[in-house]
């Protein structure tokens, strides 16, 4: 049976490759299918697609959307992006980014007060695409301030420690219209993270009403237990099963392309399946 995997990151937000590189290693994988989504941007994906034009892979163009649901961040994905759609998606979240840029930079000047020497127009220049708190906390890794990514967030970056203003996001039914619209297939992405099970049916009524396609029942940080109540949880609200590793490269070391942290298997079908939900 093939496997695919519809929820990966290259440099261009968060991870650490090449879009052309997931392609290469999907194919080592002898994956069916592999989704690019960065966070917020598409500019990743004019190299992701042209890199499967020989295939065997399956390029998914997508993007992951930073959105708000009440006072939770909620992560949308878009998946079956058209090429000519892009500019589309680039628009409207050009706003967002910018608040997200002064966010950053109020950000690293709070950590430099408590002591950090942390540059952000260098850790900007260095990135390829959008900066956010993970771009950030792998910096401070390098530097030695802390031993992880993980660790950055949990002592500093996270909003509770007073560091972090989050900036204003999507709403998260306007962002599931938005993909929708253009023609692409709505993904709830990885709802265990943000939400409890009450929350999460609390949610899904009006955003299955926006145009929710389906959610994310396998995922690397999911138990078994998870796994089988999202399936239980989608099938009931009519929502198609997808996933993914959540794939970030060197800037998440034990999550690996495909396989997560090893046991992690979509179904090659998924693809397919998604497609029909399009438009």
């Amino acid at each position: 049976m093939a496997f695919c995997d519809l929820h990966t990151h290259s440099y261009y937000s968060d991870g650490t490759c090449l879009p052309s590189q997931l392609i290469s290693q999907a194919r080592q994988l002898q994956l069916s299918a592999v989704a690019l989504c960065d966070h917020n941007t598409v500019a990743g994906l004019p190299e992701f697609v042209a890199a499967a034009s020989e295939g065997p892979v399956e390029a998914v163009p997508g993007v992951e959307l930073s959105t708000q649901y009440e006072k939770t961040e909620l992560h949308i994905l878009g998946l079956f992006i058209r090429p000519e759609k892009y500019a589309e998606v680039t628009a409207l979240m050009a706003p967002l980014l910018l608040e997200k840029e002064q966010s950053n930079r109020s950000l690293v000047d709070k950590l430099n007060d408590i002591g950090f020497a942390l540059d952000y127009d260098k850790i900007k220049a260095a990135a390829a695409g959008n900066v956010n708190r993970a771009v950030i906390g792998a910096e401070m890794t390098r530097l030695g301030y802390v031993p992880s990514i993980k660790d950055a967030f949990k002592e500093y970056l996270n909003e509770s420690k007073g560091f972090y203003r989050p900036p204003r996001r999507l709403d998260a039914y306007d962002a599931i219209r938005f993909i929708k619209s253009i023609g692409a297939v709505a993904v709830l992405a990885h709802p265990f993270l943000s939400l409890d099970e009450t929350g999460l049916r609390k949610f899904l009524p009006r955003a299955v009403q926006a145009g929710l396609d389906a959610m994310e029942v396998y995922y690397s940080k999911f138990s078994p237990e998870q796994t089988a109540l999202a399936e239980q949880i989608a099938k009931k609200y009519g929502l198609l099963p997808s996933g993914g590793s959540d794939y970030h490269g060197d800037n998440k070391p034990d999550i690996f392309l495909g396989v997560g942290r090893g046991d992690l298997r979509v179904p090659g079908d998924f693809p397919e399946a998604l497609r029909l939900r399009k438009g």
